[in-house]
């Protein structure tokens, strides 16, 4: 394979909005694509292949295994709208040339499928610490997508000079440039490498999007797992320190 390829089976799409949610910060995109692709029963219709992508093959559970990949899912909507395109996958290319190639193949594809609205989804780090109660941020191609999703409860990122890493950044890039409206939609995080609570803050936004109600029971699960293990982490620090080295405020202030 010298070059990314899309193998994929027809499918008529209306009007169709894709969702991109790839391994990342706080692996927020990836909780977000996967929660969805399960609860909307969605079925995969094509997958992405590319000499960018890690050299590793994924073991199954059946003893056999696959090839690194990046995979779409389509939702066909019951209410007349617009039919839902789920991207989810096990990593993102390597190289900045492979982030080139890789972002702009999706793109292409997906307007070939007659999109013209497209959100990806990632986590907006604020360093080492947990976010109890994380805030939505995002950046759009267009000010009339950029008030759509601040309606929806997403605050403006004003934050001059600070970069999008990776696939989340690059899909919007080269939607602008091939006359697809698209947004970035980051949920709040530190800390963690899986962060639930985020993800929730980000699917609340997306069942508004979509005018659906999303269950999160999954997620609140998993957010209760993370929650649990940070009690335990507190109170194992907390009691490793001396009555003379704690300090006034730490019995609330030692994780956040």
């Amino acid at each position: 394979m010298k070059d990314t390829k899309i193998y994929y089976k027809k499918v008529k799409l209306k009007d169709p909005i894709l969702l991109v949610g790839l391994p990342g910060i706080g692996s927020v995109g990836s909780l977000v694509a996967e929660h969805l692709r399960n609860e909307l029963k969605a079925k995969k219709f094509a997958t992405l292949y590319s000499p960018h992508f890690p050299y590793q093959i994924i073991m199954l559970k059946n003893g056999m295994f696959r090839l690194v990949n990046n995979r779409f899912y389509y939702y066909k909507s019951k209410k007349g709208g617009s039919d839902v395109v789920i991207l989810l996958g096990d990593a993102q290319p390597l190289t900045s040339e492979g982030q080139y190639e890789v972002n702009e193949k999706i793109v292409q594809f997906f307007k070939h499928l007659g999109g013209t609205h497209l959100y990806t989804i990632g986590g907006y780090s604020i360093g080492g610490q947990y976010v109890k109660s994380p805030r939505v941020f995002g950046v759009a191609t267009d000010k009339p997508t950029l008030e759509q999703i601040k309606k929806l409860g997403v605050s403006k990122a004003n934050a001059p000079g600070m970069s999008v890493l990776g696939s989340a950044g690059m899909i919007v890039a080269f939607s602008k440039r091939h006359g697809i409206n698209a947004a970035c939609i980051m949920g709040e995080t530190g800390m963690l490498e899986v962060d639930a609570n985020s993800a929730k803050a980000v699917l609340e936004i997306i069942g508004k999007m979509l005018k659906m109600n999303i269950p999160l029971a999954s997620i609140e699960k998993l957010k209760g797992e993370t929650d649990r293990m940070l009690k335990e982490f507190e109170e194992a620090s907390h009691g490793m320190m001396t009555p003379q080295e704690r300090k006034p405020g730490d019995d609330v202030n030692y994780i956040r």
